[in-house]
């Protein structure tokens, strides 16, 4: 599927594209909010800007794609495949992504407050400036990521793997 056909079917009220696709697809500020794109190919896509609040990518390959500045709110990401993806200053405030692959993710200045990052893995991803607040990263890998000035207040992280992690400037009291 081409994203223009996508788009197309959006905009006459389609919402489900389970298993499309989209592969290197440009959705650049496309409003696609509460789309489902369960177990969608979107490696490489570029999605920054687009609003996807509420969307659902339940084990949606999203391996380097671009999804810095998009609204992600709500979103279900359970399970996705986001290995090397951009999502700098990306909105994902209670988004799920428990048991989501983030490994070498880029998340500089994202807003994953209230996010459940349950067993997700964020080997080596960049968290610096992350709002990770009332998130749970309840058994999350977090080997070797960089927290540099994260906000980890009221942070569930039992369990969480912080071997190698750089938490300077880390907002860690108060967690749960």
């Amino acid at each position: 599927m081409k994203a223009d056909q996508l788009l197309k079917n959006y905009a006459a009220g389609v919402r489900d594209f389970t298993g499309a696709n989209l592969s290197e697809a440009n959705l650049r500020e496309a409003d696609l909010s509460g789309v489902i794109l369960d177990r969608a190919i979107l490696d490489g896509a570029n999605l920054s800007h687009a609003n996807l609040a509420h969307a659902s990518l339940i084990e949606t390959d999203l391996n380097g794609a671009d999804l810095s500045n998009a609204n992600l709110n709500g979103s279900n990401l359970s399970g996705a495949i986001l290995d090397g993806a951009i999502l700098d200053g990306a909105a994902m405030e209670g988004a799920n992504l428990n048991h989501a692959d983030l490994t070498v993710a880029k998340l500089i200045d994202t807003n994953l407050s209230d996010a459940d990052l349950h067993e997700a893995n964020l080997m080596a991803a960049n968290l610096d400036g992350a709002d990770l607040s009332g998130a749970d990263l309840t058994v999350a890998d977090l080997s070797q990521a960089n927290l540099t000035q994260a906000d980890l207040n009221q942070t569930n992280l039992n369990g969480a793997n912080l071997d190698g992690a750089n938490i300077e400037g880390t907002i860690l009291d108060e967690n749960v």
